[in-house]
């Protein structure tokens, strides 16, 4: 058992001035079969902490219904193995360009915007999942004696109150019940708040009593000096040093340079701060999770999806090799070590040679929502993936154009994101929702069948567009007139991976001119030992890939990301089922391999 505490100027363990030298690497977008290894890597450049986030979304995905709840304990556990502290966020919100920001849509659809406020049903909500999730915490923390709950003396040494709630509202008495409630459930190590460096953020985000940090990528001397106008007192802390930056689909960001975030790291060590790097190691949003953005300064303009790949410009890339950021921080984190630094461990196994795929079976998109989607509803209108209970994955709406009636306009108002249409069975197109007074999909006659099948791109994770609806926020118009009794089905891309779905759905053989969206399954055979790899998809337009049974995320051909991240782990020697949800039209296959899907060594250059 050790004692981690807050003076006026720094850090203690022990009663030992202590400077926490932490690395953000999120468990959830890492194999666990490889924790061990990323967080050798951070140690190795001279690390002494990680942080990490939990999303409640991933865990809880229906009320009362725990998805692996037990995590984040094991991830402790490893972080402790590997002779590390922890800093622990749990949220319940927590941003991390993850979908919804971690809130769970069965909560934000019906509350909207009282999430993250005193509103007695979301503050019921937090209570249920935090008596869940925290006793992992509290029996991990560096305080803890033996006991029952485990053996004592942990590695979590700070629990994060919210996050960077100073960007988002100005409720304390909310936070102050948060603080209460960690404190209730027996968090005894220190708390902190985590802000941008500005005055409205942090006099909206902090907290009487508890921690004050602030998050940035540069200017570590002006970010510090807004923290003391606020906090004469208490250790400085850069709880995110943005190291580099996400991306998404159809912008390619430039990379930030080596030696630029080196200097700035320097920076914040030189003002005699602790640091967390954000990102230490990014990983991979695995399972469809990738969140979205509104553009514009007030973060309220058009969609921004985010990507599969969480790299992030990190010391530690997506596959967990060392970059040239890695080690021009070694080298800058090496003059504060209380030791020699250790040796980096070697990369992770690669994929031996290339393997293409055999696509031998598929089962068009109405099938499989016949098979798989949950129950349809009819109604005077359509109604949103939260009502349905979509987290993520797809919604069918159709609706009957009535006749006799001549050409006019149709149009989706309130569009979230992107639908597929069809009308009388035929494919029209591909359209993207905008905000206003809607999208004109064509000139419709009546009588007519409209079906638009809608994905959704990731729900915003930031800004005051969060918990927004999913699906037809508006309705559909035929001229002016509003079109009723529209009937809605949902699939969730969970349903795909439930024990016995894929037995339930009519699989066909691949026609030689097979395009159509929908579910396609295919093998890739792995002769020698398996390793990491990149699975490349040449023609495919949008959907998501499963292998043997682990959702690699969402693809998309409009790039930047051409590949997807397959960890060695998921691979086994000979047959590998592959799964792909193409909802937007596949390439056309010819005896199962023109545009079949590969997979290449990790590093190959594809």
């Amino acid at each position: 058992m050790a004692r981690f505490a807050v003076g006026e100027r720094e850090f203690t363990m022990d009663g030992r001035p202590v400077r926490l030298l932490s690395g953000a690497l999120h468990y959830f977008r890492v194999h666990e079969a490889q924790w061990g290894h990323r967080l050798a890597m951070l140690r190795a450049m001279g690390l002494n902490c990680v942080e990490t986030y939990v999303p409640w979304n991933l865990h809880e995905p229906r009320p009362g219904e725990f998805r692996d709840p037990e995590a984040l304990g094991r991830f402790l556990d490893a972080v402790a193995a590997a002779g590390l502290w922890a800093i622990v966020r749990p949220g319940p919100y927590i941003c991390a360009e993850w979908e919804n920001g971690g809130l769970p849509e069965w909560l934000t659809g019906p509350l909207g915007r009282r999430v993250r406020t005193r509103d007695a049903g979301y503050l019921r909500a937090v209570r249920a999942w935090f008596g869940r999730l925290l006793p992992q915490v509290v029996a991990r923390q560096c305080t803890a004696t033996a006991g029952p709950a485990g053996p004592g003396g942990g590695p979590v040494v700070m629990v994060q109150v919210e996050n960077e709630y100073g960007s988002y509202g100005s409720d304390a008495e909310y936070l102050a019940w948060l603080v209460e409630l960690l404190r209730e459930s027996g968090v005894r190590v220190p708390l902190c708040t985590s802000d941008g460096p500005e005055d409205h953020m942090l006099s909206g985000g902090s907290v009487p009593g508890v921690l004050a940090t602030v998050n940035f990528g540069s200017g570590a001397r002006e970010a510090f000096a807004a923290l003391r106008r606020h906090r004469p007192d208490g250790p400085l802390m850069c709880m995110e040093f943005w190291c580099g930056w996400f991306a998404h689909w159809e912008r390619a960001g430039a990379p930030r340079a080596a030696e630029d975030a080196a200097a700035a790291l320097r920076e914040v060590l030189e003002c005699g701060a602790s640091v967390n790097v954000y990102m230490a190691h990014g990983g991979t949003s695995f399972g469809g999770w990738a969140g979205a953005n509104r553009s514009g300064e007030l973060h309220d303009g058009e969609l921004r999806a985010t990507v599969t790949s969480y790299d992030y410009g990190a010391p530690v890339d997506e596959r967990g090799r060392p970059t040239e950021k890695f080690w021009r921080f070694r080298e800058v984190l090496a003059e504060y070590a209380d030791g020699p630094l250790p040796e980096v461990p070697e990369a992770p196994p690669v994929l031996g040679a290339p393997v293409r795929a055999e696509i031998g079976q598929w089962a068009p998109a109405g099938e499989v929502l016949a098979a798989l989607g949950g129950p349809e509803v009819v109604g005077g209108g359509p109604v949103t993936f939260e009502e349905l209970g979509v987290d993520r994955g797809v919604v069918r709406y159709r609706v009957a154009v009535p006749g006799p009636r001549g050409r006019y306009p149709l149009r989706v108002r309130g569009l979230r994101d992107r639908a597929l249409v069809c009308v009388d069975g035929e494919r029209w197109g591909v359209v993207d929702g905008e905000d206003g007074e809607g999208v004109v999909l064509g000139e419709v006659a009546g009588s007519a069948v409209v079906e638009l099948w809608v994905g959704s791109l990731g729900r915003v994770n930031y800004g005051p567009r969060l918990g927004e609806s999913k699906g037809i926020a508006g309705g559909l118009l035929h001229e002016r007139q509003f079109l009723h009794g529209v009937r809605s089905r949902g699939l969730r891309l969970d349903a795909l991976e439930e024990a016995g779905a894929l037995e339930r759905v009519p699989f066909g053989a691949v026609a030689g001119a097979c395009g159509g969206a929908g579910l396609y399954r295919g093998t890739l055979v792995v002769a020698g030992r398996p390793g990491d790899a990149d699975l490349v998809l040449p023609g495919w337009g949008h959907g998501f890939a499963w292998i043997n049974g682990f959702c690699l995320g969402r693809y998309r051909s409009v790039g930047p990301q051409r590949a997807l991240f397959v960890p060695g782990p998921v691979l086994r020697e000979g047959g590998n089922e592959l799964l792909l949800w193409e909802w937007e039209g596949a390439p056309a296959l010819v005896g199962g391999r023109a545009g079949a899907p590969g997979l290449y060594p990790c590093g190959a250059g594809v």
